[in-house]
């Protein structure tokens, strides 16, 4: 599909839309052709369940008191 630049900023979101389903959309200046749309790969669509699964869990004591302690002694500079 080929459109003029000016006609193009009113239909942006529907040529967007376009460009999503796979047309070929090309924003024309005075008849030359300027400007393709194309989907950013990887934007969009749903997520992959499990995809931090591989990441460590936390350990027990994550919020314990005395670690928290220790947190805020190291980020003071002090000694815990």
């Amino acid at each position: 599909m080929r459109i003029d630049l000016f006609e193009a900023q009113t239909r942006l979101p529907g040529l967007a839309q376009a460009a999503l389903a796979g047309d070929d959309v090309i924003i024309a200046d005075q008849d030359y052709p300027t400007v393709r749309l194309v989907p950013v790969p990887g934007i969009g669509g749903c997520r992959q369940p499990g995809t931090w699964s591989p990441l460590p869990l936390p350990e027990e004591d994550w919020d314990s008191p005395e670690f928290n302690r220790e947190i805020a002694a190291s980020l003071l500079g002090e000694k815990a």
